[in-house]
């Protein structure tokens, strides 16, 4: 048995509000055990046996035929989420001229085309840094004065994504840690990929000139 997280898109947009204890219900009538739920835009933590796509698709699968719409689900487990909030995308000097760091959840990593997709929306205000399922999207200005958006990176690169802040993966990452070893592990992992990109970030392009 296995701790997860699962982030789902778009649960409660266009009119649709679906309340935690209802969802909680309903990731409970699949079997899913120790369900809770983390902040009201879809943060659903359980244990189970299997794997994250096979988890993913019963999710999806469950809540399509319970609510009436797509919900896409992408899951990790408590290990992941750590090594997500340990990494660092971009160095501090970036952050902290940033106004926000978010991170994008992906359901398998970006093909060489998406990450050219992907760089093709640099501006001068968004940047990104992609590392393997995971979106790192590093803004200068508010979401509402920023041109990207998951709706702008799913138009252009062909796949789904849903976008949580990095305190909320923080969050999730203190309240739900993983076993000593594994978050060892999971932290090592984390420095061991920030150091193999060094100052060339994967999935960044390169700065412009003149």
């Amino acid at each position: 048995m296995s701790r997860y997280v699962a982030f789902l898109r778009a649960i409660n947009v266009g009119g649709h509000v679906v309340k935690m204890t209802q969802l909680k219900t309903l990731f409970e009538t699949l079997g899913l055990r120790d369900v809770e739920t983390f902040i009201a835009s879809g943060n659903v933590i359980f244990t189970a046996t299997g794997k994250a796509p096979a988890l993913e698709a019963r999710v999806e699968r469950h809540l399509h035929q319970a609510l009436g719409y797509e919900v896409r689900t992408f899951v990790r487990t408590v290990e992941e989420v750590a090594e997500v909030a340990a990494y660092q995308p971009f160095s501090p000097r970036e952050l902290e001229q940033a106004k926000a760091l978010d991170v994008g959840f992906l359901a398998e990593p970006l093909h060489a085309e998406g990450v050219a997709a992907l760089r093709s929306l640099r501006t001068s205000v968004d940047d990104f840094h992609v590392r393997g399922r995971e979106l790192f999207w590093k803004r200068l200005v508010s979401q509402a004065d920023s041109k990207f958006s998951n709706v702008a990176f799913e138009r252009a690169v062909g796949r789904s994504v849903t976008f949580r802040g990095i305190n909320t993966i923080a969050r999730l990452a203190a309240k739900y840690p993983p076993s000593a070893a594994a978050a060892a592990a999971a932290a090592a992992a984390a420095a061991a990929a920030a150091a193999a990109a060094g100052t060339r970030r994967a999935g960044r392009p390169p700065k412009r000139r003149g």
